[in-house]
């Protein structure tokens, strides 16, 4: 399939630069896939297009503090953003200006932290050396939250500390965030609950290759960058009885939903962890998932690729320019689609 197939005009103002007001104030686009009809909402009322017995499934990943801003004892500036974490103390980041950081370059932080540069790797990217080396436990104190390259600002709001993570967040370790589960409150979790609607929870790490567009010509060219995931015997076992009991698993989001079929495996959920590169795109036949609660992606993306995979690549599209036509907002603190 070409990716030029899964392009689409957008209007750079649709781009949204910060949060709904209120999170389940964003506007909802629903899609049934069934007849192609298209309805529009709030995200407060979801509760209304799930049935008694439906499971959804979030992510509980917490996007950690991964944007550092140092110096070199030369007093050059570096920013250092961290990916992930392969032994203790010792990660996969971005460096910039990298070309400037010549490799044994020690970095210093505020709170103590340092860390010394390693080798540029052949994608860009650096392996860095932290002391001491459990960086997790300070990142409160001296990291940024990492913005999407999109939300243009120069520093981060106040805001973002926590409009940036779920309400369910507990799992540090995403650089950037699992965006269909911010619409959540407390108040739509009543009205799930009341409506006899379940919930599981999954973690995977969210990375930054989630942002990298499909550069080549055709998507089955394309590869993504692995994620760290945890798929919990209880996640396995309730979403198993789920569907044993005739009830529809809702993935909410495209990181769930490479989990989950990435564990369905032999006619059942089984539970793991480990990395997934599970690369989801038409034509692909679904397993793990029934419904698919997702914001609006970047024109040539892989996430826009497993939706099209999802719902049809003509009625996605149909959707997409439906919701620029309607000045749906999009991307990270956009609005939501829940597709059926």
């Amino acid at each position: 399939m070409k990716t030029a197939d899964i392009d689409y005009d957008l209007p750079e103002e649709l781009i949204a630069q910060h949060p709904c007001e209120r999170r389940d104030g964003s506007r909802l686009l629903v899609v049934n896939r069934a007849t192609g009809e298209l309805r529009e909402d709030e995200y407060r009322n979801v509760a209304n297009y799930l049935r008694g017995g439906d499971c959804m499934a979030l992510n509980d990943t917490r996007v950690i503090r991964a944007r550092l801003h140092g110096q070199k004892d030369t007093g050059g500036r570096v920013q250092v953003f961290l990916l992930r974490e392969e032994t203790p103390g010792v990660w996969l980041a971005l460096m910039r200006p990298s070309a400037k950081v010549k490799p044994g370059t020690v970095v210093r932080f505020g709170g103590g932290v340092s860390a010394t540069a390693g080798e540029v790797l052949p994608d860009g990217r650096r392996r860095v050396r932290f002391e001491p080396p459990n960086v997790l436990d300070v990142l409160e104190s001296v990291g940024e939250i990492p913005l999407p390259p999109y939300i243009h600002r120069d520093t981060p709001e106040s805001g973002d500390l926590t409009r940036y993570q779920t309400v369910f967040a507990r799992q540090p370790g995403a650089v950037a965030a699992p965006t269909a589960g911010l619409h959540f409150t407390d108040e739509v979790f009543a009205a799930l609950d009341a409506k006899g609607v379940d919930r599981a929870f999954l973690t995977l790490h969210v990375g930054y290759g989630t942002f990298k567009p499909v550069a080549a010509e055709t998507l089955e060219e394309h590869r993504v960058d692995p994620e760290e995931f945890e798929f919990p015997e209880e996640t396995a076992a309730r979403l198993n009885a789920v569907r044993a009991a005739g009830g529809r698993i809702v993935a909410v989001g495209t990181t769930c939903t490479r989990v989950l079929e990435t564990q369905f495996q032999h006619g059942a959920f089984t539970a793991g962890a480990g990395v997934t590169d599970k690369y989801i795109h038409p034509p692909y036949t679904f397993q793990g998932v029934d419904a698919l609660q997702t914001n609006f992606h970047l024109p040539k993306s892989s996430l826009l690729a497993l939706v099209c995979a999802f719902a049809g690549t003509e009625l996605t599209l149909k959707a997409y320019q439906h919701a620029v036509r309607q000045r749906f907002r999009f991307y990270s603190y956009g609005d939501v689609m829940l597709i059926l």
